[in-house]
């Protein structure tokens, strides 16, 4: 398998020409396993071992680690969060782009947001929260931030109406920020917003302009966290596409955790492969991916 030969489950390995796939043990690689799973609630399966020896091979040979094992210790003395940042950051997969699973925003466009706004009027409310969760590289969260705009219009900045991305890959949220994007990224957004929210580089990539940077603010945050810190719940959460990645039990912790910072008659959209499950779920199922909070 070449540098640029896709991995059986989809993803690339990183370019590392003139060199042998490093060996990883069955220990080694239940050492790795058991410490992703720990600090992210990713869940490594077995199939993803050549993913892991991919990943993180560059890692290994360019600081000068004999092997798995001695990076491993690495971890253990005395990497602290920056060599953890650096392995979820290389272990994470970040696959997204603009208006992807577009029936979710048709959804929040048309029913979610007249619905909501209607009832935070009718209680003199303009606090509109929104959660981006496990945000990736942007999109999705400048997806919502156009949607709010264009759902508001004139009055939008008589909402307090903010939108937070989080995401534990710091190399992602790097590119979050930066806000530059490939043409393929855009390919199904609708060319009247991608004309309105972004600007065309000379190098023909997209960026998106100031004001829409502006209505997002990326941090990072773990979502392993045994509690949620945010003061006030959320009117509209979406993570899609990151449950994936975690077995029954760290789903189901998740969704609790979300529920608890869940606003009454809030949505939760989830990625069109996930489901909450119906046994002991506290959100009403509304539809495929879509949940809701009772009033």
């Amino acid at each position: 398998m070449n540098s640029k030969t896709p991995a059986p489950d989809g993803f690339a390995f990183p370019d590392m020409p003139g060199n042998e796939s490093l060996r990883i043990s069955d220990q080694e690689f239940k050492e790795i396993r058991e410490l992703v799973y720990n600090a992210f609630g990713i869940n490594l399966t077995d199939q993803k071992r050549g993913l892991v020896v991919g990943r993180l091979q560059k890692v290994i040979r360019d600081n000068g680690f004999r092997g798995f094992t001695d990076y491993l210790a690495h971890l253990k003395r005395d990497g602290g969060q920056k060599a953890l940042a650096e392995l979820v950051n290389r272990i994470s997969t970040n696959h997204t782009f603009f208006y992807r699973e577009k029936e979710h925003f048709d959804y929040l466009a048309n029913t979610v947001l007249p619905e909501l706004v209607a009832k935070l009027k009718a209680s003199r409310d303009h606090d509109l929260r929104v959660w981006c969760a496990g945000c990736s590289s942007g999109e999705e969260a400048y997806t919502l931030a156009m949607l709010l705009l264009e759902f508001f219009g004139p009055d939008y900045h008589g909402w307090k109406a903010g939108l937070l991305a989080t995401d534990i890959s710091t190399h992602v949220l790097d590119l979050a920020h930066k806000g530059v994007y490939p043409p393929e990224r855009l390919e199904g957004l609708p060319p009247a917003l991608r004309d309105k929210y972004l600007r065309k580089t000379p190098d023909h990539q997209w960026a998106v302009n100031d004001q829409l940077r502006h209505e997002v603010t990326f941090r990072r945050f773990n979502l392993m966290e045994s509690r949620f810190p945010f003061k006030k719940p959320f009117h509209i959460i979406f993570c899609r596409n990151v449950m994936i990645y975690f077995d029954t039990p760290t789903r189901q912790a998740l969704s609790e955790r979300f529920f608890d910072v869940t606003a009454p008659g809030g949505h939760l959209f989830i990625g069109h492969s996930e489901t909450l499950g119906r046994d002991n779920c506290k959100y009403q199922y509304v539809l495929p991916a879509v949940y809701r909070r009772a009033p």
